[in-house]
C-alpha cells in the first residue's frame, strides 16, 4: 500500500493560529504574565490532570456571541429558522465588559457565535479592543459583506484581532449565492480583496478563508484554493462536516446536504500541494475523531474548559449548539448570577457528571460514536 493510500482524516493539517505558533504562544506568555489572577488560574487549570464533575479553575476559552442576528440566510445555519433572522438582542458592552473582569482566567476568546459580528459595529469594535488590552487572543468569523460600509474594514484590522475567519462557501457567484443566501459574490470577493491588500500594507497577518464543505461546493474544491490565492489570502480552511446545532431537524437537514461520504484524505492533501504552490496554507477541520466515553480523556473538552455565552448572556455548552434556546446551562448571566456561578454551579456539574458516567446528553451525540445515554 503506498503511503498516500494509507492517509487518514486525522492525517490532514489542521489549523494554525494565521500569525504562526509562535506568535500565538507569544500573546499567551503576555498574558499570562500580565496578571498574577491568570497564571494562578492556569495552574490550577493544568494541575487539574483527572477530568472531574467539580472543577477549581475558570475556563481558559470563552466563544462569547456579541449578536445573535445575521444578514444572510445560509440553509445549513439555523438563523433562516428565527423571525426576522434574529434570535435575541446584542450583547451590551457594558455586559461584555463585565464577563471580562469577572472571568480573569481568559486566555482566548472567539468573538462571534450564530450571527454576523460586523452589524453591531462600534461596540463590537470596542469589544476587540477590550479583550487585546487583556493580552486574549481574539479570533472572529464575518462573512465580509459589510466590510466596505463606514469604514468597517480599517475600524476592524485596527481593532487589532489576531484572527479574522471569512466564509466563502463557493467558487463561483451561482455556488455561493446559493449557500450564502443574501450574499452577493462579487461585492464579497471585493471586500476580501481589498482586506488583504490592506493588512498587507499595514503588515499584519489577521485574515483566514473559510469554507463549509458541501454537496452544492464540493466539485469546487480546487477552485477554492485558486480563488483563495486570487483574493489575497494565505491561509485557508476547509471545514469538512456540518453541525447539526442539538436540532433534530436540523441533523436530517445537513445530513441530506454533507459531502463528507465523498471526500477522500488522498485527494484533500492535493488541495494542501496546490495551496503551497500558490502561496496558501490550506488545512482542514473537523471533529478530529469522535468523542468516547471510554475513558475521561476521550470525552469532549467543552464541558471542562470551554464554554458558549449567548448575546442575552445565557450559557450553553459549546459553538456546536450555540442557542441557549436548544440547551441551556444555568439561569443566564446577570449583576446577581455571575459566569463564575454558572460554572462552578450545580447543572454544569451535573453536565460534567452526564459525560463521565457515559450518559452524553442528547444535544451532544452527534459527536461521539458511542451513544450512551
Amino acid at each position: 500500500m503506498s503511503v498516500s493510500a494509507a492517509l487518514s482524516f486525522t492525517d490532514l493539517p489542521q489549523p494554525r493560529p494565521v500569525a504562526g505558533e509562535d506568535a500565538y504562544a507569544r500573546e499567551k506568555e503576555l498574558a499570562l504574565a500580565s496578571d498574577a489572577a491568570k497564571r494562578d488560574n492556569f495552574e490550577l487549570f493544568k494541575a487539574h490532570k483527572v477530568r472531574t464533575a467539580e472543577v477549581d479553575y475558570l475556563p481558559i476559552k470563552l466563544d462569547i456571541e456579541n449578536v445573535s442576528r445575521c444578514n444572510f440566510r445560509c440553509p445549513m445555519c439555523v438563523v433562516p429558522d428565527w423571525q426576522k433572522g434574529q434570535r435575541a438582542n446584542d450583547m451590551s458592552l457594558n455586559d461584555f465588559n463585565r464577563l471580562l473582569d469577572e472571568q480573569t482566567g481568559l486566555l482566548e476568546i472567539k468573538l462571534q457565535g450564530i450571527g454576523e459580528p460586523l452589524l453591531q459595529r462600534d461596540d463590537f469594535f470596542a469589544m476587540i479592543r477590550a479583550a487585546r488590552a487583556r493580552h486574549i487572543w481574539v479570533r472572529t468569523t464575518t462573512n465580509a459583506s459589510l466590510l466596505h460600509l463606514k469604514n468597517n474594514m480599517h475600524e476592524l484590522i485596527d481593532s487589532d484581532p489576531n484572527e479574522i475567519q471569512i466564509s466563502i462557501d463557493g467558487a463561483t457567484a451561482e455556488t455561493f449565492e446559493k449557500i450564502r443566501v443574501g450574499g452577493d459574490f462579487d461585492q464579497v470577493t471585493k471586500n476580501c480583496k481589498a482586506i488583504n491588500a490592506s493588512c498587507r500594507e499595514k503588515d499584519v497577518k489577521r485574515t483566514k478563508m473559510w469554507t463549509v464543505v458541501q454537496q452544492d461546493n464540493v466539485n469546487e474544491l480546487s477552485m477554492l484554493v485558486d480563488l483563495a490565492a486570487e483574493l489575497g489570502f494565505e491561509s485557508q480552511v476547509f471545514s469538512l462536516t456540518l453541525s447539526d446545532w442539538g436540532l433534530d431537524h436540523m441533523n436530517t437537514r445537513n445530513n441530506s446536504v454533507s459531502a463528507f461520504d465523498n471526500l477522500r484524505p488522498q485527494k484533500l492533501m492535493g488541495l494542501v500541494d496546490q495551496g503551497r504552490a500558490l502561496g496558501v496554507e490550506v488545512a482542514f477541520w473537523m471533529v478530529r475523531e469522535k468523542y468516547s466515553t471510554e475513558t475521561p480523556e476521550k470525552l469532549c473538552p467543552w464541558a471542562f474548559e470551554r464554554a458558549y455565552v449567548g448575546s442575552d448572556n445565557r450559557v450553553t455548552p459549546c459553538c456546536y449548539i450555540g442557542n441557549p434556546d436548544v440547551y441551556e446551562i444555568g439561569n443566564g448571566i446577570d449583576p446577581d448570577n455571575s459566569f463564575s456561578s454558572i460554572w462552578h454551579g450545580t447543572d454544569y456539574k451535573n453536565f460534567r457528571r452526564a459525560h463521565l458516567d457515559g450518559k452524553i446528553p442528547k444535544v451532544c451525540q452527534s459527536c461521539y460514536e458511542d451513544k450512551a445515554t
